[in-house]
C-alpha cells in the first residue's frame, strides 16, 4: 500500500504588503535608520506579501486552508483518523497547536504537531505517509499555519541590524493543508531527508523556549543569510541525484518541480546547481514571499490552478529549512 495526496488548499490573508511598503515601516519605526529605498526587492525578488490581521491565529489560517479543502474533496471531519499541525509557527507555547485546529474544524480525532522550520510540512507529509502504510490511519489531514510577520523586526538600531533581520523582511504568512489517503498504485514514490545540525544557530526564534524563556529582544527572528546559504550549498546536490537514481526518473519526467523559495537569487543558484529544468520550476515568490512551511503546498496547488499538473502527473516537492535540512519529496498525483 500506498499513500497518495487526494487533494492540497492554500490561503492567504486579505491584507498586502509591498517590499516598499516594509522599508517604509522599518524606516518610520527606527531611530535614526532608514532602508535604502528599493533594496529589498532588489536583493530579494519579493514585490509583495500577505500579512494577517493581529487578531489572526496560525491555527486560523491553518482552518481555513483545511475547510477549504474538506469542502472541496467532498471529506467530514468525522472521516479524518488523524490531524497533523505542521508549521514553524504556533498559537502558544502549550498546547499543540493542532488541538486549536481541531477544535475549530470540529475534528475530534487524534491530533499532534510537527515542527521543523520551513520544512514542517513536508515532514508532517513524511509522518502522515508513514501512519496510513502502517495501517495506523487511513485518511491524514496535515495543516499548516504561518504568522512569521510576527516575528519580524521593525525597528532596527543601525545597518548592521537591519542586515541580521533583513531575512525577517521575505516572509509571509498563509496557511495550507493537505490530505492523503491510501492508494494501489502511484501516490508517494519517494522521501528522503538530511540534515546538518551543527548549523542550527545559523537562523533563530529565540523567545518562548526554554533558552530565552521571556526576553523581549529574542521573539525577533534572526539570522545570517549568507551563512545559510553556504550550509544549503554545503549539502550539495547529492540528495536529489540519489532521489532521481533511487526512482530512475530524470527532471523532465515530472510536470511540476515545487522549491522552497527565500529568494530570487538563491532559488536560481539552486536551479542552476540542481539541474532542475527552468520550465518545471513552479515560481511563486515576487508576488507571495518566503511562505515558510506554506511553501511547497502553495506551489503544488499553484500548478494544479494552472493546469500544469494533474491526475496521473508526477510531481516533486523539494524543501529547505533553518536548522539545517533538505528534504525530497516525488508522488504521481
Amino acid at each position: 500500500m500506498r499513500a497518495r495526496i487526494a487533494g492540497v488548499a492554500t490561503f492567504l490573508p486579505e491584507r498586502r504588503m509591498s517590499s516598499r511598503e516594509v522599508e517604509e515601516r522599518v524606516g518610520r519605526e527606527s531611530a535614526g535608520f532608514a532602508p535604502r529605498p528599493g533594496i529589498v526587492e532588489a536583493m530579494t525578488g519579493i514585490r509583495a506579501r500577505s500579512v494577517a490581521d493581529p487578531d489572526v491565529q496560525a491555527s486560523d489560517l491553518a482552518v481555513a486552508a483545511a475547510a477549504k479543502l474538506l469542502a472541496d474533496t467532498g471529506v467530514e471531519t468525522a472521516d479524518l483518523d488523524l490531524v497533523l499541525f505542521a508549521s514553524a509557527s504556533q498559537d502558544m507555547a502549550e498546547p499543540a497547536t493542532a488541538h486549536m485546529v481541531c477544535a475549530k474544524l470540529g475534528a475530534s480525532c487524534p491530533t499532534f504537531d510537527v515542527k521543523n522550520a520551513c520544512n514542517s510540512l513536508l515532514n508532517g507529509i513524511q509522518v502522515a505517509e508513514a501512519m496510513i502504510v502502517t495501517g495506523q490511519a487511513r485518511r491524514v489531514l496535515v495543516a499548516t499555519g504561518e504568522t512569521p510577520s510576527r516575528a519580524i523586526r521593525w525597528r532596527v538600531r543601525d545597518f548592521a541590524q537591519f542586515v541580521e533581520a533583513f531575512p525577517g523582511y521575505t516572509l509571509a504568512d498563509a496557511g495550507a493543508a493537505v490530505l492523503l489517503e491510501p492508494a494501489a498504485t502511484g501516490g508517494i514514490l519517494h522521501r528522503s531527508f538530511v540534515a546538518d545540525s551543527t548549523q542550527w544557530a545559523v537562523g533563530t526564534l529565540p523567545g518562548g523556549g526554554s533558552a530565552h524563556p521571556r526576553e523581549a529582544d529574542a521573539t525577533y527572528f534572526r539570522m545570517d543569510g549568507p551563512a545559510l546559504r553556504r550550509a544549503f550549498l554545503s549539502l550539495g546536490r547529492g540528495p536529489l541525484d540519489a532521489a532521481l537514481a533511487e526512482t530512475g526518473l530524470v527532471w523532465d519526467d515530472f510536470a511540476a518541480i515545487c522549491v522552497h523559495q527565500v529568494t530570487e537569487p538563491y532559488l536560481r543558484t539552486f536551479v542552476a546547481g540542481s539541474g532542475i529544468p527552468a520550465e518545471r520550476l513552479v515560481v511563486t515568490l515576487p508576488e507571495h514571499g518566503n511562505l515558510a512551511s506554506a511553501s511547497l503546498a502553495f506551489g503544488l496547488a499553484t500548478a494544479l490552478e494552472q493546469g500544469r499538473a494533474g491526475p496521473g502527473d508526477r510531481v516533486a516537492l523539494i524543501g529547505l529549512a533553518g536548522g539545517v535540512s533538505l528534504g525530497v519529496l516525488f508522488a504521481e498525483l
